[in-house]
């Protein structure tokens, strides 16, 4: 970051309208629902391609690299920062390297995405990307599987290693972190609105407590509900068997003369105005929500953990430009890169050391102070990640399971 003008980041980086402000907009005049449903950053059902893995010595694939001028980035709606149409952390890339940056929000959902691009990877053809945004899931897991990505060159990924927080290096579903490095990242818990709440939620057993009956939201995403759960009931979700499955699924049944619905994204909505009292929530949408004023909302981690889930980049087979993502990787996991992104997205930062750069530079203690946007080290403990299906027919077993507490 030596070669960017301070002055250049210093105006770069007014204060923002929230992505939160922003969406809301959006979804006023465009397919809400969608949006909303991705921006939720869950994984969707998807196929398995079962394509052979190229063996590739990547060693020598990336030493045969040649630098380029040009990036082409996909990535979600109203998911970096942004200034009158522009692209203030993009701007300081390309004025630090000379490389131009196509970005585009065309990622509404892993799932339609995914079935977008497969066939283009199945046949060895460039998709027009240079680096996508996953959230983990079973269309990442499948992407990684099936050899439709490359392995990263991390001797180019210097700010990564320096930087990059202890929970997003060497994550399950991609150890040492071969094929992805995380964008974002987001906790799932509870949260409740203390104006309506009759008690103060501290576990998910408070899910089943007859005083909240008729007022209790879930998601609507099984791989959400089914790991809260197994958190519910005790079990290690990455461990979990089918048999806890089936478990954790029964103690979900138990609590469905609680629920008042299972939603997607909408539940923020919900529980803002008082139609349910408490729900599962995503950690940066209640920090939106409470920037915007629902001060009565309060996210919790309960007694029994939450989970953690991760949008990660990578970089895809037959990308013109791999060079030029690495760059980008690298560039991001700076203090102040992240620090930009993170004070307009304010989801979790993956670059704990961003604080410092938004308290002082940015002027921001809400975001920077903010245990939703930077949480303390403990909170690693108490945080577990999502089950990565060895294979398809596990990953149905475990929509058998689930979807029918879902459907009633």
């Amino acid at each position: 970051m030596n070669d960017i003008d301070p002055a250049l980041l210093r105006g770069l980086t007014q204060r923002r309208i929230s992505r939160r402000t922003l969406l809301r907009g959006a979804l006023l005049g465009v397919g809400g629902a969608a949006i909303a449903a991705g921006l939720a950053g869950c994984s969707i059902p998807g196929s398995a391609e079962g394509a052979a893995v190229q063996k590739i010595d990547w060693k020598a694939f990336w030493a045969k690299q040649k630098p380029t001028k040009h990036l082409n980035f996909a990535n979600w709606p109203l998911y970096i920062d942004q200034e009158k149409g522009k692209y203030p952390s993009l701007e300081a890339f390309t004025k630090a390297t000379g490389i131009a940056v196509n970005y585009q929000q065309v990622i509404q959902n892993n799932a339609p995405f995914y079935a977008t691009v497969a066939p283009q990877l199945r046949a060895h053809q460039d998709i027009g990307y240079d680096i996508v945004v996953m959230t983990n899931g079973w269309e990442l897991t499948e992407m990684i599987s099936n050899g439709f990505v490359m392995q990263l060159d991390h001797s180019r990924l210097p700010n990564f290693a320096k930087n990059a927080a202890a929970n997003v290096k060497n994550p399950p579903y991609d150890p040492n972190n071969k094929h992805s490095v995380v964008w974002q990242t987001g906790f799932t818990g509870l949260a409740y609105n203390t104006k309506l709440a009759p008690k103060k939620v501290t576990s998910f057993k408070d899910l089943l407590d007859p005083a909240f009956k008729g007022h209790v939201g879930m998601m609507n995403d099984n791989t959400e509900l089914g790991s809260a759960g197994l958190l519910a009931v005790g079990i290690e979700p990455t461990t979990s068997t089918p048999a806890d499955w089936r478990k954790a699924a029964a103690w979900l049944k138990e609590g469905r003369p609680n629920v008042s619905g299972y939603y997607d994204q909408s539940y923020i909505d919900k529980l803002q105005n008082g139609d349910t009292w408490i729900s599962q929530a995503w950690s940066g949408d209640v920090f939106q929500a409470q920037a915007n004023g629902a001060k009565h909302l309060e996210f919790v981690i309960p007694a029994e953990g939450q989970m953690v889930w991760h949008d990660n980049m990578m970089i895809p087979m037959q990308a013109e430009n791999p060079l030029s993502a690495l760059s980008w990787m690298n560039f991001y996991y700076t203090p102040e890169i992240a620090g930009m992104v993170e004070d307009w997205v304010n989801y979790v930062c993956p670059v704990p050391s961003a604080k410092e750069y938004i308290l002082k530079e940015l002027d921001d203690p809400d975001v920077a102070n903010s245990p939703l946007v930077f949480p303390s080290p403990a909170v690693d403990k108490v945080t577990h990640n999502f089950r990565v299906f060895k294979d398809y027919d596990e990953y149905e077993e475990w929509n058998s399971i689930f979807n029918p507490v879902i459907q009633g």
